[in-house]
C-alpha cells in the first residue's frame, strides 16, 4: 500500500480522522466492550440508534482500524469460517478516549444548545 503525500506530512492526522470518523468512533466504543464477530457488531452499531452501517463500510472501518493497529482480526480455520473483531491495547486506549470525548459531548449538549441558540438568533438578527 503506497502513503499518500497527506499520509506522510501529517500521519497523525489520518488516525485522528479514522479514530473520530462517524464509524470508527462507534466500532471502537462497541469493541470496548467485547470481542464481536462481524454481524454481531453490524447488528450492536445499529442498535445504538444510527441508521445502520452498510458491510462495506464497516469492512472498510475494520480494515483501516486494524491498519492503524486499533483492531485485531482473528480468523479461524473453521467450517463455516468464523472472524472475531478485538480491541488490541493501543484500540482500547484510544477507545477510552473516544469514549470520554463522547461522554463530555453528552455532558456539555445543554450549553452547547444554548450557544447555537444564541449564535443563530444573532446571525438572524444581523
Amino acid at each position: 500500500m503506497s502513503v499518500s503525500s497527506s499520509e506522510a506530512l501529517c500521519p497523525y492526522r489520518l488516525v485522528l480522522e479514522h479514530v473520530t470518523s462517524r464509524w470508527g468512533v462507534l466500532v471502537l466504543t462497541e469493541l470496548l466492550n467485547r470481542p464481536y464477530r462481524f454481524s454481531e457488531l453490524r447488528r450492536a452499531i445499529s442498535a445504538l440508534g444510527s441508521r445502520g452501517v452498510s458491510e462495506k463500510m464497516l469492512t472498510q472501518t475494520l480494515q483501516t482500524l486494524e491498519r492503524d493497529g486499533l483492531v485485531h482480526r482473528d480468523a479461524r480455520p473453521v467450517i463455516p469460517p468464523r472472524v472475531d473483531y478485538s480491541l488490541t491495547d493501543l484500540g482500547r486506549e484510544a477507545a477510552e478516549q473516544v469514549k470520554a470525548l463522547a461522554a463530555w459531548t453528552q455532558q456539555r449538549m445543554d450549553e452547547v444548545e444554548r450557544a447555537r441558540r444564541a449564535y443563530d438568533g444573532a446571525r438572524a438578527a444581523s
